[in-house]
C-alpha cells in the first residue's frame, strides 16, 4: 500500500513536471484572439486605467527608499501597465516588486534591459554574460540559445517577464557611441543568426523577448540618448540592409519589436520627426509592409532624441497615434494620460484601436502566466541567480568567443619554463589573466604600463624586457564599457608597436575596433578577446596553455587585413 501511494505520488510530480513543461502557444496569434479574462479584466478598468495599461514607470532600488515609495505612489494613483527596472540588488529588487503588484489591479509587466542578462544593471551581485559583440565571434549558436534559456530562468526566478534583447542593429559604423559591442556585429546574416538563437531560447523559457532598435541603428554616430540621430540612407538601402534582421525576425516570430529616436527623412519627411513617434514607421512600415502584430514598444520617452523636438507630453501622444502598444518611461505618466484621453475625445485617436492595444497588452500578460498573482521569495536569491551552471554557461561562451587573428606559432612555442616578461598594458595591478599566468610561470618578471608614462620610461622600460627570452603582452580596456579607440598616449602607442616582434605573444583584451589604435601585427600570435571581463581573460588564459583552441571569428571588418569572418 505504502509503494502504491509513493508511485502516485510520483505520478503526481512527474504530471506536475510535465504541465510547467510544456510549451507556450505561440505568442503572435495568442496575444491577437480573444481571451475571457482579458475581456473580463478590461472591463472592471475605467477609460484612464485602460490608457495606463499602455505604460511602463521607471523603477530602481538604489536611489532609496522616498524614490521607491514615489514610485509606488505612481502605481497606485494611475494604475500603469508595468515597470522598467534599472539598478540596484536583487532582494531589494523583489521586494519592490512584490510591493508594486499588491497595490496594482493588474499585474504589473516588469521589463528590463538585459542584453547580457542582469548584471547589465546589477553588475555586482549577478550574473553578466558576454556582451553581444563578443557572442558574435562564437561559431555554435546553440551556445546562444542556451543563453536565452538561463536568462529567461534568472527572469522567473526574480519576478521580472519581458526583456529589451536582443539587438538586432547591424553595427556598420565603428564610431557608433551608442550600439557598437552591443551588435553581434557587421553581417546581417550573422546578426539574423545570433538573434535568432538568443531570442528563441527566451521565449522558450517563457518570456518576451524585444528586437531593437527599429528600424537599425547601427550607423549612426549621434546617441540618441542626448539628441536626435539622422539616418540619411534610402529607402532600398534600408531595406537591404538595417531593415533586413527585423524583416526576418519578424517572420520568425518575434514577439515584441524596439522603435528607435531617430531622424530618418526617407521614411518620414515630417522635420525632426523621430521614427519612434511616426506613423509612417510604426504603423505604415513595421505594422502593414512587414506584416508585424506583436508588441511594438518605444524606446525611452524620456531620451533628448525625442523630446528635443516634441516637449510637454505631445510625444507621448503620438507616440500612441503612431501605433505603440507600449510606452517606455514617459517624462510624466499622468499628464501623457489625461493628453491621450482629450485626444480620443477629439477624435485624434481612434477609441477602438486604444482598445485593441489594451487587450494586446493583456493578453501578453496572459500569455505570461500573471493572470495569477504571486510573491517571489528572496530566500537563496543570490545563490539561485548564480548559479555554478549559469556560471560555467559564461566561461564556455567565453571560450567559444576568443579568436586568433595570427598564427599559432607563438603559443605552439610557448614554455612556462622559459624567462618571460609579462607587460600588461592599461592597467596597474594584476588581474585574472595575469594572476592566471603566473601560477604557471617558473622564470618571470611582470611589467605594468599605465599608458600616459613619458618617452622616456617607455624606453628604459623597453632595455629590461627586450633582454627576456619570451614576452607576453596583454592589453587590457580597462574602462566600464570597450570602447572602438585605445586611450594610450602615442609614446605608449610607439612602445607597443616596438614591442610586438616574433618574440611576442599579444593578447587584445579590448573592443575589436582598438585593434586599429595599435600595431601587434607582427608579433607570432595575436589572440583577440573582445572585451577585458574575466572569463574572457580566463578564455584567453586557456589558449595560451593550450587547454582549448581559439574558435572564434571576427564579427566585424576591422581594416583591409582583418575583415570579418578572419579567426584561425
Amino acid at each position: 500500500m505504502i509503494k502504491k501511494i509513493a508511485s502516485v505520488g510520483a505520478l503526481s510530480l512527474l504530471f506536475v513536471s510535465s504541465l510547467f513543461a510544456q510549451k507556450k502557444p505561440e505568442f503572435i496569434s495568442f496575444v491577437n484572439q480573444k481571451h475571457a479574462w482579458v475581456d473580463s479584466v478590461f472591463n472592471k478598468l475605467t477609460p484612464k486605467e485602460r490608457i495606463a495599461q499602455l505604460f511602463l514607470v521607471r523603477a530602481h532600488t538604489n536611489l532609496g527608499q522616498k524614490y521607491i515609495d514615489s514610485v509606488q505612489n505612481v502605481i497606485q494613483k494611475e494604475q500603469l501597465g508595468g515597470l522598467v527596472v534599472f539598478q540596484g540588488g536583487p532582494v531589494r529588487h523583489v521586494n519592490m516588486f512584490n510591493k508594486y503588484q499588491k497595490v496594482s489591479k493588474v499585474p504589473l509587466l516588469i521589463t528590463f534591459d538585459g542584453e547580457w542578462g542582469l548584471g547589465m544593471r546589477m553588475a555586482d551581485s549577478t550574473i553578466s554574460f558576454p556582451y553581444q559583440m563578443t557572442l558574435g565571434a562564437i561559431q555554435n549558436d546553440n551556445l546562444l540559445y542556451d543563453m536565452g534559456r538561463q536568462i529567461a530562468n534568472d527572469f522567473h526566478r526574480i519576478g521580472m517577464h519581458f526583456n529589451f534583447a536582443p539587438v538586432v542593429d547591424i553595427n556598420n559604423n565603428p564610431k557608433n557611441p551608442v550600439i557598437n559591442f552591443r551588435s553581434f556585429g557587421d553581417n546581417k546574416y550573422n546578426v539574423v543568426r545570433k538573434s535568432k538563437a538568443y531570442m528563441n531560447g527566451m521565449v522558450d523559457g517563457g518570456i518576451l523577448a524585444s528586437l531593437k532598435h527599429f528600424p537599425g541603428h547601427g550607423d549612426t554616430d549621434v546617441d540618441s540618448h542626448y539628441d536626435l540621430p539622422q539616418l540619411k540612407f534610402d529607402k532600398a538601402r534600408l531595406d537591404s540592409l538595417e531593415i533586413y534582421p527585423f524583416k526576418e525576425l519578424i517572420n520568425a516570430g518575434a514577439p515584441s519589436v524596439m522603435v528607435a529616436h531617430m531622424n530618418i527623412p526617407s521614411l518620414d519627411a515630417t522635420p525632426n520627426i523621430p521614427s519612434s513617434i511616426s506613423k509612417k514607421v510604426v504603423t505604415d512600415l513595421l505594422r502593414k509592409e512587414l506584416g508585424f502584430k506583436g508588441l511594438t514598444v518605444t524606446d525611452a520617452m524620456d531620451m533628448k532624441g525625442v523630446k528635443k523636438f516634441f516637449p510637454n507630453g505631445e510625444a507621448d501622444v503620438m507616440a500612441i497615434e503612431a501605433g505603440h502598444d507600449l510606452l517606455e518611461i514617459s517624462e510624466n505618466s499622468g499628464r501623457a494620460i489625461d493628453l491621450i484621453e482629450k485626444a480620443i475625445k477629439s477624435g485624434r485617436i481612434s477609441q477602438a484601436d486604444i482598445d485593441v492595444r489594451v487587450k494586446r497588452v493583456l493578453a501578453a500578460k496572459l500569455w505570461l502566466g500573471l493572470n495569477k498573482k504571486t510573491e517571489v521569495s528572496s530566500r537563496n536569491l543570490y545563490q539561485d541567480l548564480n548559479s555554478p551552471s549559469s556560471q560555467s554557461l559564461v566561461q564556455r561562451l567565453a571560450d567559444a568567443a576568443v579568436t586568433l587573428l595570427k598564427s599559432d606559432r607563438g603559443i605552439k612555442r610557448f614554455d612556462a619554463k622559459r624567462e618571460t616578461a609579462v607587460v600588461s598594458v592599461g592597467i596597474t595591478k594584476a588581474e585574472d589573466f595575469e594572476t592566471g599566468l603566473a601560477t604557471q610561470l617558473s622564470n618571470y618578471k611582470q611589467f605594468f604600463v599605465k599608458g600616459d608614462e613619458s618617452e622616456e620610461v617607455l624606453k628604459d622600460l623597453m632595455k629590461e624586457i627586450r633582454g627576456h627570452k619570451q614576452i607576453i603582452l596583454a592589453i587590457h580596456d580597462n574602462r566600464s564599457r570597450p570602447r572602438s579607440e585605445l586611450a594610450f598616449t602615442a609614446p605608449t602607442v610607439e612602445f607597443i608597436d616596438k614591442l610586438a616582434g616574433r618574440r611576442t605573444i599579444s593578447f587584445m583584451f579590448t573592443n575589436p575596433y582598438a585593434m586599429n589604435s595599435v600595431d601587434v601585427m607582427r608579433s607570432s600570435s595575436v589572440v583577440l578577446t573582445y572585451q577585458n571581463d574575466f572569463f574572457m581573460q580566463k578564455a584567453a588564459l586557456k589558449v595560451l596553455l593550450g587547454q582549448i583552441k581559439a574558435e572564434g571569428k571576427l564579427p566585424v571588418t576591422i581594416s583591409k587585413d582583418l575583415k570579418y569572418g578572419k579567426g584561425l
